[in-house]
């Protein structure tokens, strides 16, 4: 099935629910597979997460210790 979309013309609405719509399909069909490397490393992280060894911190803080990083 041909979707034609006139990007230009579209809300910045309209834009994030297409964009969403895509992003659900793709999950929904697995379209997008997982490289071995990023699961091994989701599952390090999920293990710290369970034995307690991380430390969580908040989306303000988490971009000032970035642009620390960046700059």
């Amino acid at each position: 099935m041909a979707t034609e979309l006139n990007i230009g013309q579209m809300t910045l609405a309209e834009k994030l629910r297409a964009m969403e719509a895509l992003w659900d399909d793709l999950c929904r069909e697995d379209a997008v597979p997982l490289p071995e490397w990023h699961k091994n490393l989701l599952d390090e992280r999920q293990l710290a997460i369970e034995e307690g060894k991380s430390e969580f911190v908040d989306w303000e803080e988490a971009k000032k210790r970035i642009a620390e990083r960046v700059s």
